[in-house]
């Protein structure tokens, strides 16, 4: 019958506990960084289909006499803003996932210690 102090099983115990923060943290880190990647991938889907909309549009003029003016081109401005924001949240275009798969990569390539002037070709 045993009745000393398995020291083995406390210095176990401590580790683990002293670990599982680390662990929790980089992949909290991790998740945020992913979450932060898609969110600029789809702001710039939505630029881009916005900068796209506003040539297709340049060339409509307004007539009557409730259109035309400043307010208009404001207006429409957001409108395309708008619209290019709605597109981009459908991912029918599909620029965000190239856009957010490019970050993914330059993000791991600055975890591992490459910048642009240490990478050799």
């Amino acid at each position: 019958m045993e009745t000393g102090f398995d020291i083995t099983r406390l210095n176990t115990a401590l580790y683990s506990l002293h670990q599982a923060p680390k662990a929790d943290l980089a992949k909290m880190k991790a998740d945020a960084d992913k979450a932060k990647a898609e969110e600029t991938a789809e702001n710039f889907e939505a630029f881009f289909i916005s900068k796209m909309m506003e040539s297709m549009f340049e060339g409509i003029s307004t007539d009557g006499m409730f259109g035309g003016g400043h307010a208009e081109k404001i207006y429409r401005s957001l409108l395309l803003d708008e619209y290019g924001k709605a597109m981009a949240k459908t991912g029918s275009i599909g620029v965000k996932d190239e856009v957010m798969r490019s970050i993914l990569e330059m993000q791991e390539m600055q975890t591992q210690g490459y910048t642009e002037n240490r990478i050799e070709g």
